[in-house]
């Protein structure tokens, strides 16, 4: 460490959200840190939330705390899209860099905005896509990597498919599986999608219902298939009140030449990582045995991790949300020290709003293939399109497709 780290953390709890990462808690017990201070316009138990976060001084404004405490880094720890540019911005005119909650942002425009920010300012954004650092997940991507399922062919990812399938879990929890895609594979190429409301495709200014103020979204069926680099496809599916009861369907199956692996994301409790031997696939007998996981990395002067945490409020019980967090906080603060990107990247996270809008802007256009990057001179939103989408009829005068 060159220095000692100040942390400030914004989590606004007058503000209704289905529970998150405990980003909150990613900074505490690491070595060369101070958490200096705590926004939080809710004052109800403060003394708890602060013994939590182990911040110093509460801040009923975010703005007056950047003000103030000069922090090194800020936690912007709420999951409504639409909160993160302010808050980013305000950081960026004091070169404070970010560690950001996921969906990075509630439009293209907005994204494409912080990932100026952050270039012109030099500051580092870590986004919280916690499977890029949770270790079953690393672990999938090294027997990937070894070799151990052959050549990889599909990558078959589903959100939770619960109450807010479609449209709503593309935008909230497929924001999970589509970086993971990324990070395995990289950035795709091109997407050709499918979306339904109670069976028929949805039309330009169909709206649903939400649950959580992400903008406007619709469909509550979603199909999308992503080309990615070496010729690997991807899939992902949600489908309304798909999930009833049973362990839960979010999550990634690799097939691959001589086998494939398989992993659930689970908020209560840790999934295994499951590989097959068989080289037909998964749909035909698939014999999948458990893979044992080993973690290896360390941060040298770093508390034990207290997983008596797990299960306090928007803190998962699963413990992989507490692990995957707090070396994403060490992972921004080595990026921070040698200026390199995070491992949880803006621009990655860039790309998957990207992603997002292609599945809608190819249903749109009749399930053609759109190729990616979209053209960033088409980025001017409209209200009243199904997920705030472009015009459509300007993305077909200049988008290239079908090749």
């Amino acid at each position: 460490m060159n220095k000692r780290r100040k942390i400030a953390i914004i989590k606004d709890t007058s503000k209704p959200m289905l529970g998150g990462h405990g980003l909150h808690v990613a900074f505490r017990g690491l070595p060369g840190v101070e958490i200096v201070a705590h926004a939080d316009s809710n004052t109800e138990h403060i003394d708890e939330k602060l013994g939590w976060s182990r911040a110093r001084r509460h801040y009923s404004s975010w703005r007056e705390m950047l003000e103030n405490e000069s922090p090194d880094i800020v936690t912007i720890c709420s999951r409504h899209p639409g909160d993160h540019l302010p808050q980013i911005e305000a950081a960026a005119r004091k070169g404070v860099h970010v560690y950001c909650e996921k969906p990075l942002a509630a439009t293209l425009d907005e994204a494409d905005r912080i990932v100026e920010i952050a270039a012109k300012t030099g500051i580092k954004i870590g986004v919280a896509h916690p499977a890029r650092h949770a270790p079953r997940f690393r672990a999938m991507k090294k027997l990937l990597e070894a070799g151990e399922i052959g050549e990889p062919l599909t990558i078959h990812g589903r959100g939770k498919c619960d109450h807010r399938g479609g449209g709503e879990d593309l935008v909230v929890l497929g924001t999970h599986i589509l970086d993971f895609m990324v990070f395995l594979f990289g950035r795709p190429e091109h997407v050709s999608a499918e979306i339904t409301a109670d069976g028929r495709p949805i039309a330009e200014g169909d709206r649903s219902e939400t649950v959580e103020p992400i903008g406007p979204v619709a469909g509550d069926a979603v199909f999308a298939r992503f080309a990615f680099p070496g010729g690997v496809r991807g899939v992902f599916e949600s489908r309304k009140g798909l999930y009833a009861g049973g362990p839960p369907c979010m999550g990634v199956t690799v097939a691959g030449t001589k086998g494939a692996l398989s992993l659930r994301f689970d908020d209560a409790r840790e999934r295994p990582l499951l590989i097959s031997r068989l080289p037909a696939g998964p749909e035909y007998c698939a014999n999948w045995e458990e893979t044992p996981v080993i973690e290896e990395r360390e941060i040298p002067g770093a508390e034990p991790l207290d997983y008596s945490l797990c299960g306090k409020p928007d803190i998962p019980g699963a413990p992989m949300f507490l692990e995957a967090g707090r070396f994403a906080a060490w992972d921004l603060i080595r990026a921070i020290e040698t200026n390199r990107p995070p491992i949880a990247d803006v621009e990655d996270a860039r790309a998957v709003v990207e992603m997002i809008r292609a599945v809608y802007v190819s249903h749109l256009t009749g399930g053609i293939r759109i190729a990616l990057p979209l053209k960033s001179s088409l980025m001017s939103e409209t209200s009243g399109k199904a997920g705030g989408l472009e015009k459509v009829e300007r993305l077909k005068a200049a988008q290239p497709y079908g090749h």
